[in-house]
């Protein structure tokens, strides 16, 4: 169990809930790193005290050091001080719940220090899963699952030690804001239409890689890093209501499910306390007032990041590194009103088209294709 925690990305959604859970458990925080929201980092670390601190800016970082009270925690700012944060030698444990390419270096670095990754940056397994691996088994690291779909594979796999005995790992996923919708009804959809999830309440990239599905692929690809399974053992089922969080199927015809309300400190909580279990803030599973579970197939044709996704994951190399930097300019650009909703789709896509995909790549390989990709979906707006 955690008894002493870093969390990168502190002042969002996962950072937030993370620091909720530990209200209520004996874990202290060695170190928090947030990107620009000075107010909402003064006011926890009044009430965590953290040794170290970290802004994504400079001026963020000055911002901070000009409200903080003496006596004030170490602050940093930028790569560094996520590096910083990541390695912090007093914590056994890192929550990397930043967004985006900017998880995976710390995370590395965390895991080259055996620290245990409570893993909420998909990103990182998306790009160099194979090498986060490679790393954690190196160093004898655990990496545990937050993400809620891969927390409830994660649980259902805590009795089989032959991974041999896998016939297939079932994502669920809620279908977003657009579940029904046809792509001519999609073409002129909004930014804050986009937003509107039903069922959970999270920062805006994902909520947005939520509505194109594109987060069921990143996920897709996540889960084949994590569980080591090929592409064709890792299926997706839309389910509305967003109860069953993941499912496992055995050799045998068994299968498992995780059960739960649509609520992240259950999966955050499990990160920190394995292999143990302990009372929860979130509230528990009514199975009596609960609705009918419903599921169907995703729609690949409506939601074509999804099926681009799909090909990468078989494709893999840095494929998936172009893929996903590709992706998040294009959702930053129609976060800001400049492209339409199936712009995105079509922007990763060109990224493809363009960079040259390296099968086995290496870190630095993986980096610059993913600066390859940036760069390309910039020009071709600009074109």
């Amino acid at each position: 169990m955690t008894k002493t925690l870093s969390i990168l990305g502190s002042t969002g959604s996962i950072g937030r809930q993370t620091l909720d859970v530990v209200r209520h458990l004996p874990i202290k925080v060695a170190a928090l790193t947030a990107g620009t929201n000075v107010q909402r980092m003064a006011e926890q670390i009044a009430e965590f005290r953290p040794r170290l601190v970290s802004m994504s800016t400079e001026a963020a970082a000055k911002e901070l050091d000009a409200l903080l009270p003496d006596p004030k925690p170490e602050i940093l700012w930028g790569e560094a001080g996520l590096l910083a944060a990541a390695a912090a030698e007093e914590a056994d444990t890192v929550i990397t719940a930043v967004v985006g390419m900017v998880g995976l270096q710390p995370t590395l670095a965390a895991l080259r220090l055996g620290k245990r990754i409570g893993l909420a940056n998909k990103e990182t397994m998306v790009c160099a899963g194979e090498l986060v691996m490679e790393t954690a088994k190196a160093h004898g690291a655990e990496i545990i699952p937050v993400d809620s779909e891969h927390s409830a594979i994660f649980q259902c796999l805590m009795g089989s030690h032959d991974r041999g005995e896998v016939k297939r790992v079932i994502l669920t996923c809620s279908g977003g804001p657009f579940f029904g919708k046809t792509r001519g009804e999609l073409e002129a959809v909004t930014r804050d239409d986009a937003l509107r999830h039903p069922n959970w309440k999270m920062g805006e990239k994902i909520t947005v890689d939520c509505a194109t599905l594109m987060n069921k692929g990143l996920e897709v690809i996540e889960a084949m890093r994590l569980y080591e399974l090929p592409p064709e053992q890792v299926d997706v089922v839309i389910h509305r209501q967003s109860i069953v969080h993941s499912l496992v199927e055995f050799r045998d015809g068994a299968m498992m499910a995780q059960l739960g309300v649509p609520d992240m400190r259950i999966p955050i909580q499990l990160a920190l306390t394995y292999p143990n279990r302990v009372e929860n803030p979130a509230p528990g599973l009514d199975l009596l007032r609960c609705p009918p579970l419903s599921f169907a197939a995703p729609d690949p044709e409506t939601f074509p990041c999804f099926a681009i996704a799909r090909s990468v994951a078989r494709q893999g190399g840095t494929a998936c590194a172009v893929m996903n930097g590709a992706n998040e300019i294009a959702v930053a650009k129609f976060l800001r009103r400049e492209i339409g909703f199936y712009d995105i789709s079509d922007l990763v896509q060109r990224a493809l088209d363009r960079v040259p995909c390296i099968a086995n790549p290496t870190l630095e390989q993986i980096l610059e294709a993913d600066r390859l990709a940036r760069a390309a979906v910039s020009q071709f707006h600009s074109e």
